[in-house]
C-alpha cells in the first residue's frame, strides 16, 4: 500500500493533509523519515506521525441492493452514485466491485480492501456472477445452445466462456457468467438477436442479494473468506 493511502486509512486526515505531513517530515518508516507519498508500506513495517505508531483501520465488506438509475461510481455524474445509500464514515474509500450499468439493478459488493478485490475480478478466480434476465423476445433454444457454447463479441479476439441459462420463461432466464467484459449481458443478447429489457444481477460467488431496494448490509466473515 501506499504510504499517502496508508496515514489515510489510519488517520483523520484526507490525502492533502497527509501529503503536508510528508513534506513536513512527520512520517516515518521503521524510524526513518520518509516524504514520498508513493513509497510502498508493507505488513511487517512500522509507520510512524509524530513519533506514534499508526494502525490501519479494519476493512470493511458490504453488500448493496442497487437501484435503477444509479452510477457505481464515488460521486454524481449524469445519475446519483450508489454511494448516496450509504451512511457510514469514511465512505469515500469504498468502491465498487464489478460495476454494474446505471439502468442495472441488484447485488453490488463494496469494500476499500484492494487486495480482496483482485480475489474477484481476476479472470483466474472464475468467479461466478447470476443475472436475471427480462428479454424483449423469446429465448429459443438455439440461443441457448449459443450461449452455452460461447459467443463471438465485437472488438473480442475470442468467444466468451461458456454460460449457464436456466430459463425462468419464454422471456426470461437466468443467466450465470464467469467473466465481466465491458456490458457483456446485453452484447451477449445482442449476439443472439435478442435484447435486455430488465437486467438484475442476484448473486456474486456464494453472497446473494438479500436486502431490499436501495439497503445495504456488511457482509459476514464467511462470505468475505467465500473468495479465494
Amino acid at each position: 500500500m501506499r504510504l499517502d493511502k496508508f496515514i489515510c486509512k489510519s488517520t483523520e486526515l484526507d490525502r492533502g493533509e497527509a501529503s503536508t505531513a510528508l513534506q513536513n517530515r512527520q512520517v516515518s518508516i521503521d524510524n526513518k523519515i520518509f516524504t514520498n507519498g508513493a513509497v510502498q508500506v508493507h505488513a511487517n513495517n512500522l509507520v510512524a506521525l509524530d513519533n506514534i505508531q499508526l494502525t490501519l483501520r479494519p476493512f470493511r465488506y458490504l453488500l448493496m441492493h442497487k437501484p435503477a438509475n444509479t452510477l457505481c461510481s464515488n460521486v454524481d455524474e449524469s445519475h446519483p452514485s450508489v454511494f448516496n445509500y450509504i451512511d457510514i464514515h469514511k465512505k469515500s474509500e469504498l468502491h465498487v466491485v464489478g460495476r454494474l450499468d446505471a439502468d442495472t439493478t441488484g447485488l453490488v459488493l463494496m469494500t476499500d480492501d484492494g487486495s480482496w478485490t483482485y480475489k474477484i475480478i481476476t479472470p483466474k478466480a472464475a468467479c461466478e456472477k447470476v443475472y436475471r434476465i427480462q428479454l424483449r423476445d423469446e429465448i429459443t433454444e438455439a440461443a441457448i445452445s449459443k450461449l452455452e457454447q460461447g459467443l463471438m463479441l465485437q472488438g473480442l479476439d475470442e468467444p466468451t466462456l461458456p454460460a449457464k441459462i436456466q430459463v425462468l420463461g419464454t422471456h426470461e432466464v437466468l443467466l450465470t457468467i464467469t467473466q465481466g467484459k465491458f456490458h457483456q449481458v446485453k452484447r451477449m443478447m445482442r449476439a443472439i438477436g435478442n435484447r435486455v429489457r430488465r437486467l438484475h444481477r442476484e448473486k456474486i460467488g456464494q453472497v446473494s442479494l438479500d436486502v431490499e431496494l436501495g439497503q445495504w448490509r456488511y457482509l459476514t466473515d464467511s462470505e468475505i473468506n467465500s473468495f479465494h
